[in-house]
């Protein structure tokens, strides 16, 4: 399900990257970790989920609506840090 609803960049992200991630639930009981969407982006937004430097999880609940809202940013300042 997720291949069908994530889209494919034409040039894959480099670096080192960001991502935050909401994740909302159906239930209390969530049952999906968000190493398993990072991993599903692999070859549709970047190459290696490795290049994920940086980590925002947030947890919601949406019975009607179970979903994961994430945004993927490139870290340029990684280096200067």
């Amino acid at each position: 399900m997720f291949d069908k609803q994530c889209p494919v960049l034409q040039e894959l992200l480099e670096g080192d990257l960001s991502v935050t991630i909401t994740i909302f639930y159906a239930t209390r009981r969530p049952d999906l970790d968000e190493s398993v969407i990072l991993d599903c982006m692999q070859d549709k937004i970047y190459k290696n989920d490795r290049q994920v430097k940086e980590k925002h999880i947030f947890w919601g609940l949406d019975r009607d609506n179970p979903r994961a809202e994430i945004t993927v940013t490139e870290k340029n300042d990684l280096a200067d840090s």
